[in-house]
């Protein structure tokens, strides 16, 4: 008695095509991981390198425009430019990542809540990095990153 195979059905040809498609965008993680990175570390390096390039009117927006809760303007400007300069080179490494990334979302609350004139557009903006900070802290640096070469989660 021979047997003969039935074409393959819609369902089945529609679920071979999103399985493929998905394991397309599993492939991408790891890429898509370290262009977050790199997006929100660029942002906040640049930030902080304009600081650092104008101390003395950085000084004055701390003392005048930047109304930081608890801290001097002096220690703010430099604990804000430090943390604008660093935990960024820890995020785009992929080096403590979560917590540097933990770490920039709440420097990122703080930034938007010392700045009361802040445009709707800037706010958005602060929307996109803090989201895109969440989700590098939910699911981790990816496979490009130290944290991953050495094992860490």
């Amino acid at each position: 008695m021979e047997t003969t195979a039935s074409p393959p059905t819609a369902t089945w040809r529609i679920t071979r095509l999103y399985a493929g498609f998905a394991n397309l965008l599993d492939k991408m993680q790891p890429v898509f991981a370290l262009a977050m990175r790199l997006y929100v570390a660029r942002v906040f390096i640049m930030s902080g390198w304009l600081k650092v390039s104008r101390w003395d009117s950085t000084l004055a927006l701390f003392q005048n425009e930047y109304h930081v809760p608890v801290l001097s303007p002096q220690v703010a400007a430099v604990l804000g430019t430090t943390c604008e300069l660093g935990l960024p080179v820890l995020l785009a490494m992929g080096i403590g990542t979560r917590a540097a990334a933990i770490a920039l979302f709440l420097f990122n609350i703080v930034a938007v809540i010392s700045y009361p004139d802040l445009s709707d557009a800037g706010l958005k903006d602060h929307y996109l990095w803090g989201a895109l900070m969440l989700v590098i802290a939910v699911y981790g640096p990816g496979r490009v990153s130290i944290d991953h070469w050495l094992g860490v989660r």
